[in-house]
């Protein structure tokens, strides 16, 4: 066998692991940021509409700046 199927396969490799990576990378702020919004809506008075709140969490205005917990076990301390 030559040396080049080797590394073509290694390459095949590196890839993917660094697709993957990428992808769990987006997965992890996508959900950062859902977490953000909800904890946003939460603190929002009961007559702001949803409308507001995007238009709010563009501008970064409302948010309450505590960062959310994402611990599995928040109760048990």
């Amino acid at each position: 066998m030559a040396p080049s199927a080797k590394s073509g396969k290694a390459g095949q490799r590196a890839a993917r692991k660094a697709r993957l990576a990428a992808a769990l990378r987006e997965n992890l702020k996508r959900r950062k940021q859902q977490a953000r919004q909800r904890a946003t809506e939460e603190t929002r008075p009961a007559g702001a509409s949803s409308q507001d709140a995007g238009q709010d969490s563009e501008a970064g205005i409302g948010t309450t700046g505590a960062a959310p917990d994402f611990r599995r076990n928040r109760n048990e301390e």
